[in-house]
Protein backbone atom coordinates (compact mmCIF):
# COMPACT_ATOMS: atom_id res chain seq x y z
CA UNK A 1 0.00 0.00 0.00
CA UNK A 2 2.98 2.32 0.58
CA UNK A 3 3.84 1.76 -3.14
CA UNK A 4 0.92 2.49 -4.19
CA UNK A 5 0.26 5.74 -2.36
CA UNK A 6 3.51 7.22 -2.89
CA UNK A 7 3.04 6.87 -6.70
CA UNK A 8 -0.76 8.17 -6.56
CA UNK A 9 0.64 11.12 -4.75
CA UNK A 10 3.46 11.99 -7.27
CA UNK A 11 1.54 11.10 -10.03
CA UNK A 12 -1.14 13.41 -8.66
CA UNK A 13 1.45 16.45 -8.13
CA UNK A 14 3.53 15.78 -11.59
CA UNK A 15 0.25 15.96 -13.48
CA UNK A 16 -0.71 19.16 -12.03
CA UNK A 17 2.02 20.61 -13.49
CA UNK A 18 1.57 19.06 -17.28
CA UNK A 19 -1.66 20.50 -17.19
CA UNK A 20 -0.23 23.76 -15.50
CA UNK A 21 2.53 23.52 -18.73
CA UNK A 22 0.00 22.63 -21.11
CA UNK A 23 -2.71 25.03 -20.41
CA UNK A 24 -0.57 28.29 -19.57
CA UNK A 25 2.37 30.37 -20.77
CA UNK A 26 4.72 29.17 -17.73
CA UNK A 27 7.77 27.35 -18.98
CA UNK A 28 9.10 24.50 -16.65
CA UNK A 29 11.46 26.18 -15.27
CA UNK A 30 8.56 28.45 -13.96
CA UNK A 31 6.97 25.45 -12.52
CA UNK A 32 9.85 24.19 -10.85
CA UNK A 33 10.17 27.23 -9.30
CA UNK A 34 6.68 27.30 -8.53
CA UNK A 35 6.97 23.72 -6.80
CA UNK A 36 9.84 24.52 -5.00
CA UNK A 37 8.55 27.56 -3.58
CA UNK A 38 5.20 25.79 -2.53
CA UNK A 39 7.60 23.25 -0.58
CA UNK A 40 8.84 25.90 0.81
CA UNK A 41 5.44 27.02 2.09
CA UNK A 42 3.85 23.62 3.22
CA UNK A 43 7.76 23.47 5.09
CA UNK A 44 6.61 26.36 6.84
CA UNK A 45 3.03 25.50 7.56
CA UNK A 46 4.67 22.03 9.10
CA UNK A 47 2.46 20.38 6.48
CA UNK A 48 5.22 18.70 3.95
CA UNK A 49 6.64 16.18 7.21
CA UNK A 50 2.68 15.24 7.31
CA UNK A 51 3.39 14.81 3.74
CA UNK A 52 6.58 12.80 3.88
CA UNK A 53 4.67 10.78 6.73
CA UNK A 54 1.76 9.41 4.75
CA UNK A 55 3.31 9.47 1.37
CA UNK A 56 6.78 8.36 1.93
CA UNK A 57 9.21 8.36 -1.38
CA UNK A 58 6.45 10.16 -3.96
CA UNK A 59 6.72 13.13 -1.27
CA UNK A 60 10.55 13.36 -0.76
CA UNK A 61 11.29 12.56 -4.67
CA UNK A 62 9.28 15.47 -6.21
CA UNK A 63 11.11 19.51 -6.43
CA UNK A 64 8.89 20.25 -3.71
CA UNK A 65 10.90 18.15 -1.47
CA UNK A 66 13.88 20.70 -2.26
CA UNK A 67 12.22 23.62 -0.79
CA UNK A 68 11.41 21.76 2.05
CA UNK A 69 14.56 20.71 2.70
CA UNK A 70 16.33 23.95 1.95
CA UNK A 71 13.55 25.78 4.51
CA UNK A 72 14.29 23.02 6.80
CA UNK A 73 17.69 23.49 7.00
CA UNK A 74 17.60 27.09 7.18
CA UNK A 75 15.40 27.05 10.18
CA UNK A 76 18.21 24.16 12.06
CA UNK A 77 21.04 26.55 11.03
CA UNK A 78 18.83 29.74 12.67
CA UNK A 79 18.18 27.21 15.63
CA UNK A 80 21.95 26.11 16.14
CA UNK A 81 23.61 29.41 15.13
CA UNK A 82 21.80 32.04 15.06
CA UNK A 83 20.92 34.56 11.49
CA UNK A 84 23.99 33.48 9.88
CA UNK A 85 22.88 30.25 10.63
CA UNK A 86 19.93 30.28 8.18
CA UNK A 87 22.46 30.84 4.91
CA UNK A 88 25.27 28.67 6.24
CA UNK A 89 23.01 25.81 6.72
CA UNK A 90 20.72 26.02 4.27
CA UNK A 91 22.46 23.63 1.55
CA UNK A 92 23.59 20.75 4.23
CA UNK A 93 21.47 18.48 3.78
CA UNK A 94 20.69 19.28 0.02
CA UNK A 95 24.43 19.71 -0.70
CA UNK A 96 24.97 15.98 -1.55
CA UNK A 97 22.19 15.87 -4.29
CA UNK A 98 23.17 19.55 -5.80
CA UNK A 99 26.91 17.93 -6.46
CA UNK A 100 25.20 14.76 -8.02
CA UNK A 101 23.37 15.98 -9.92
CA UNK A 102 25.91 18.27 -11.52
CA UNK A 103 28.61 15.09 -11.18
CA UNK A 104 25.68 13.13 -13.45
CA UNK A 105 25.00 15.85 -15.65
CA UNK A 106 28.93 16.19 -17.03
CA UNK A 107 29.64 12.20 -17.35
CA UNK A 108 26.29 12.36 -19.62
CA UNK A 109 27.90 15.23 -21.49
CA UNK A 110 30.65 13.42 -21.95
CA UNK A 111 28.48 10.23 -23.56
CA UNK A 112 26.28 11.75 -25.79
CA UNK A 113 26.48 14.32 -28.42
CA UNK A 114 24.05 17.44 -28.58
CA UNK A 115 22.02 17.57 -31.65
CA UNK A 116 23.11 20.38 -34.02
Amino acid sequence: MNFLNAFLFAGCVCAIAQIILDNTKLTPGHITSIYTAIGAFLSFLGIYDNLIKKFGAGATSLISNFGHTLYSSAMQGYNEEGFLGIFTGMLTKSSAAIVAAIVFAFLITLIFKPKD
